[in-house]
């Protein structure tokens, strides 16, 4: 069984000396000193640094037209192939995702290869797959217990070996990325919005499992986005339905904080929620669309974690009342990337040429930063296995 593993040389001149001594009335003369290097001196030779390494994904963006770098910061969900097929060939946007409205044979019929054929940039395959009551594989791949079942049921190594599975699957039927697991540090009854999605109210409990997760998904081929930052465990509802306040920030620190500083650091993504955190997001502004909250994980000071190097993706865009009853989708987009988000994510493809129409507008005038894309772009090509 595979165990789960815990997360200018200088160059000597030689010179030659003289010393002539001579007699004369008054004494003894000693000759200055000659400091002019002998014929047989080593002369020094000066060493030619290497070139700078080439960044290949920095090089690959810079192939693309500036709406085809708007577009890698994407992703969409799809109706079925078809849906997919076209919006690559119209839009060749960074990702589709596959929801419970998604038409199965999609994955079931082993159609991906169509949507990867369409695209010169394949799409990253993207999906909810948690286990438990958010599963869109339970009829292809069978059932998988929640976290919370797991991590009463289950040793860490099991865990491991069940994503490992988990993750084979996922990627023979052309899946890329899971937006699993979730590291929501919650008591909640099971059937809350967090609840039973989440492994436990102890976050080293949390950080052992859902660590074992996201390496068997990595170790299977299928990148992990683990969710929801900085912490939906203890909020105050359910942001399909409305928004959501958390505890303050100190709080988080001590707690819901503490998964996503452990785990950030281990090759995975990460997605933030639509949550209003007392002392680090502004009125009306969650953290989905908050320069604090992307600043926070992407630096990592203020709650003792390394700078974060992934992808920053965003929960949906256009089906959670917590954002939508604030903005529409074009805006939402828009403010997302501004603050710092790589992966804007919702759930249609219907909006994506006036989303991109409003994105290339807001590079134009300085509203969305162009170096800032690129830098965006980059990470999602390296996340995606693009470069």
């Amino acid at each position: 069984m595979t165990k789960f593993r815990s997360p200018v040389g200088i160059a000597a001149v030689v010179l030659g000396v003289g010393f002539t001594a001579s007699c004369g009335a008054g004494g003894t003369e000693v000759a200055a000193v000659s400091t002019t290097p002998s014929s047989s001196a080593v002369t020094s030779t000066t060493e030619v640094p290497p070139p700078a390494p080439v960044d290949a994904c920095a090089a690959f963006v810079g192939t693309l037209t500036e709406r085809q770098r708007l577009a890698q910061l994407l992703t969409v969900g799809v109706t079925g192939t078809a849906d997919a097929v076209d919006i690559m060939q119209r839009e060749q946007v960074g990702g589709i995702f596959i929801g419970s409205w998604t038409d199965s044979t999609t994955l079931a019929n082993g159609e991906v290869p169509q949507i990867n054929d369409a695209s010169a940039v394949p799409p990253m395959v993207t999906i909810d797959e948690e286990g438990g009551r958010v599963s869109r594989v339970e009829d292809l791949l069978g059932t998988d217990p929640s976290a919370r079942e797991t991590a009463l049921t289950k040793t860490v190594d099991e865990t491991y070996q069940m994503a490992l599975e988990r993750g084979r699957g996922l990627k023979e039927l052309g899946v890329t990325v899971d937006y699993a697991p979730v590291v929501d540090v919650s008591s909640q009854p099971d059937d809350s919005v967090i609840g039973d999605r989440s492994y436990s109210d102890d976050p080293a409990v949390v950080v052992q499992y859902a660590g074992a997760y996201a390496q068997g998904l990595r170790d299977a081929g299928v990148q992990p986005v683990i969710k929801h930052f900085p912490g939906h465990g203890s909020g105050s509802g359910d942001s399909h339905t409305g928004a959501v306040t958390t505890p303050g920030i100190e709080e988080l620190r001590q707690s819901d904080l503490l998964p996503f500083a452990q785990l950030s650091g281990t090759g995975v993504g990460v997605m933030v929620g639509h949550l209003d955190v007392p002392g680090l997001t502004a009125p009306g502004e969650p953290a989905s669309i908050s320069p604090a909250v992307m600043s926070l994980l992407r630096d990592g000071v203020g709650y003792g974690a390394a700078p974060f190097t992934g992808p920053i993706f965003t929960d949906d865009l256009s089906g959670m009342a917590a954002i939508t009853e604030r903005l529409g989708i074009v805006a939402a987009v828009e403010a997302a990337l501004v603050a710092g988000a790589d992966v804007a994510l919702w759930l249609t493809t219907d909006d994506v040429p006036q989303v991109l129409d409003n994105l290339e507008d807001a590079v134009a005038t300085g509203r969305l930063d162009a170096a800032q894309v690129d830098t965006s772009a980059a990470t999602v090509a390296r996340f995606k296995g693009a470069c």
